[in-house]
């Protein structure tokens, strides 16, 4: 490699780091005081502590809480363990779905679960910059802008407005699970869009994908069950 190119690279990544820094410490001096504590520092405890929150909602156990006591303190900042890549269905609520208070889930929510470029920046604020340790997408059984996307593949049909775009950026996903068919097949594709986005999660670089391969971070998926409210792992 030439000094020229060589040079370059370490100056792109140099201001990568000194961009995430620069964030991080406006986080930290604007919560400077008070600052709520993390209650999962490694993503395997984030992720156990969100199971355990889920457990208890399944079963109607959950903790009592007083939202009121904690305003003025969630005024000084925010330090969520975990952060949820949802859909936007009204039937599926993270906070609740987990047994978490606010303050503690980060959550990014678009019709059909997937990345979009805004969610992006979001999860990678919410890793490099909040610390979230574990971030998991996750689907639900009759969602239906994955029923949508199946039609539009088995139907060739297109749907108005901008509601279009969510079938565009969801079908990379599921199509190879329509193209096979067979039965159950709505369902299979609220799992492979899940997977599939993942994957991509997993791999995004300069920043998700570089946390999880130091093992800072942990990008999972999960469905969650209208009819019993359990999220299971896919």
């Amino acid at each position: 490699m030439c000094n020229v190119c060589d040079s370059t690279g370490l100056s792109r990544r140099h201001l990568f780091a000194a961009g995430v820094g620069a964030l991080a410490v406006t986080a930290s001096v604007a919560g400077a005081h008070a600052q709520p504590t993390r209650s999962a520092e490694t993503p395997d405890a984030a992720l156990a502590r969100l199971m355990e929150g889920n457990a208890r909602y399944v079963s109607g156990q959950m903790k009592e809480r007083d939202f009121s006591a904690g305003r003025v303190a969630r005024t000084k900042g925010q330090a969520p363990f975990a952060a949820i890549l949802g859909c936007a269905d009204a039937r599926v609520a993270p906070e609740l779905a987990f047994d978490q208070e606010p303050g503690e889930l980060f959550v990014v929510r678009v019709a059909g679960n997937f990345v979009t470029p805004d969610g992006l920046g979001s999860l990678e604020f919410g890793a490099a910059v909040l610390g979230t340790k574990v971030i998991m997408v996750l689907g639900h059984n009759s969602c239906g802008a994955i029923n949508a996307t199946v039609a539009a593949l088995q139907k060739s049909n297109t749907l108005p407005g901008h509601i279009a775009g969510l079938v565009t950026a969801i079908k990379p996903g599921v199509e190879p699970v329509v193209k096979a068919g067979g039965a159950d097949l709505e369902q299979r594709a609220v799992v492979a869009n899940v997977q599939a986005n993942v994957r991509r999660l997993q791999t995004e670089k300069p920043i998700l994908g570089d946390m999880v391969a130091a093992g800072k971070l942990k990008v999972v998926g999960a469905y969650y069950d209208l009819a019993t409210g359990k999220v299971i792992p896919v």
